[in-house]
C-alpha cells in the first residue's frame, strides 16, 4: 500500500514545524523556538510534548547557570534522536537518474547518477536506480530501508498512481513507478511529481524555509512548478498541479516534444539554450554539461532573454496565487544569476504592483540538488510513521 506523507492536520503540520526548527536551530531551547516559528509558547510546548513522547526529541538541561552562576537555572537544550533508520531517494530526470542513501534525518551519506534518456527508457531506468541504491546500500553496510521516495519529472495521477503523460514521459504512461521500484526494492516506495520534492526540498532545507507560501520552478531540460501554501506543497485535485512546461508562447513555433508548437520549455530549456551557447560560442559542443561554468556577456545575455521569456509567464501565476516568494532551481536556475535577473524583470513589469512589490525571487538555496534532498526528507518523515 502506498505511504502517504504525514502532517494533513493543522496539529501536524504544526508539530513538523517545530520539529523541523529544532532540527535545524543552533541552540533549540523552547523560548528559541518560538522566537523562531512564531507560534504561542504554549503550542510550541504542545508540540514539544508531543514529539517528547513519540522519542523523536530529548530534552537535556544545558551546562552552567544555576545556584551561584548569577544566570539562574539555564533553558533546557532540545535535540532530535537519530535514530538507526536509514532512507533512500530517487530522483528521475529528463535526462539522468540520480540516487542516494540518507540517515534517519535524511542526511546524504551516499549519491551516485548516470546519465540516461528517462523519458524513452523507463524500464531500464527504473532498473538503473534500483542497482546503483543497491550497490551504495552495500558499499555503506546498510541492510534494510525503512522508505525510499522517488521523484517523476512528469504528472502522477494521486489517485491510481498513475505516469499519466502520453506526450511527456511516453515510455512511463500505465506505469505505476512506487509498485515498479519496490518490486525491484523490496522496500515501500513513495513516489511525487520531481518539482514538487524540488519545494519540499527549499521549504525544509533551503531558500523556502522563511516562507510558508511559494512558487519553485524547476528550469532543465523540461519547466514544472512545485507550489507550496500555507506551509504544505499542493498537488491539485489530481496531483498534475506545476505542470507550467507546456503553457504555449505567442509567437513561437518550435515544435515540442508534446507535439503542440511553441511551448514554453521548447524556448527555455537546457536543450535550446546549449543550441543557443553553442551557436554563438564556436568549438563549444552542444552537449554543454550544466550548471554551466560558462560566464561571459554573450551567455548571460542568452540566460538573461530566456529568464525574460519565463518571467512573462510567471508573472501570470503571480497574479493569481500572489506567492510571498519565487524560488529559481534546476540546472539552468544554477548556471548563472543572468536567469534569475531576466525574470526579475519580467516579473516586475508584469505583475501586479502590489504582487510584485511582495515578491521575492531568489535562485535554489539546494541548487540541483533540491529535488534530491527533498526526496531524502521526505522519507524520513515517512519512515517516522
Amino acid at each position: 500500500m502506498s505511504q502517504k506523507p504525514a502532517g494533513s492536520s493543522p496539529r501536524d503540520r504544526t508539530r513538523e514545524d517545530v520539529f523541523r526548527h529544532i532540527q535545524t536551530a543552533d541552540r533549540a531551547t523552547r523560548a528559541r523556538i518560538v522566537e523562531l516559528s512564531g507560534l504561542s509558547r504554549s503550542t510550541v510546548n504542545h508540540a514539544v510534548s508531543r514529539l517528547l513522547a513519540d522519542e523523536r526529541v530529548t530534552e537535556t538541561q544545558a551546562e552552567g547557570g544555576g545556584p551561584g552562576s548569577g544566570r539562574g537555572r539555564p533553558a533546557a537544550i532540545l535535540r532530535v534522536v537519530r535514530r538507526d533508520s536509514p532512507v533512500a531517494a530517487i530522483d528521475f530526470g529528463h535526462n539522468h537518474v540520480n540516487v542516494a542513501l540518507g540517515d534517519s534525518l535524511g542526511s546524504p551519506i551516499a549519491e551516485e547518477r548516470v546519465d540516461l534518456d528517462v523519458d524513452l527508457r523507463a524500464t531500464e531506468a527504473m532498473d538503473h536506480a534500483a542497482r546503483l541504491l543497491d550497490g551504495l546500500r552495500v558499499s555503506a553496510g546498510i541492510d534494510n530501508l525503512t522508505a525510499v521516495v522517488v521523484g517523476v519529472p512528469g504528472p502522477l495521477d494521486t489517485g491510481s498512481e498513475l505516469v499519466r503523460s502520453p506526450t511527456i514521459l511516453s515510455s512511463w504512461v500505465g506505469l505505476d513507478p512506487r509498485k515498479e521500484l519496490e518490486q525491484r526494492l523490496g522496500v515501500p516506495v513513495h513516489a511525487e511529481n520531481d518539482a514538487l520534492l524540488g519545494a519540499y526540498g527549499e521549504l525544509h532545507l533551503g531558500a523556502g524555509r522563511p516562507y510558508a507560501d511559494f512558487l519553485y520552478v524547476k528550469v532543465s531540460h523540461g519547466i514544472g512548478a512545485g507550489l507550496v501554501i500555507d506551509g504544505r506543497p499542493y498537488r491539485g485535485s489530481q496531483g498534475f498541479a506545476g505542470e507550467i512546461g507546456h503553457t504555449p508562447l505567442q509567437g513561437h513555433t518550435e515544435l515540442c516534444r508534446c507535439g503542440n508548437r511553441g511551448c514554453l520549455e521548447t524556448v527555455v530549456s537546457v536543450s535550446a539554450l546549449a543550441a543557443q551557447i553553442a551557436h554563438t560560442h564556436p568549438g563549444v559542443e552542444t552537449g554543454l554539461r550544466f550548471p554551466l561554468q560558462v560566464n561571459d556577456p554573450v551567455t548571460d545575455r542568452i540566460l538573461d532573454d530566456a529568464g525574460r521569456t519565463l518571467g512573462g509567464v510567471l508573472a501570470a501565476f503571480c497574479n493569481l496565487l500572489n506567492p510571498e516568494a519565487l524560488i529559481v532551481g534546476g540546472e539552468l536556475g544554477a548556471s548563472t544569476g543572468a536567469l534569475v535577473q531576466g525574470i526579475t524583470t519580467s516579473v516586475s513589469r508584469y505583475a501586479q504592483p502590489a504582487i510584485g512589490a511582495g515578491l521575492e525571487i531568489l535562485p535554489a538555496g539546494l541548487g540541483t540538488r533540491a529535488e534530491l534532498l527533498g526526496a531524502l526528507r521526505l522519507a524520513t518523515t515517512l519512515a517516522m510513521h
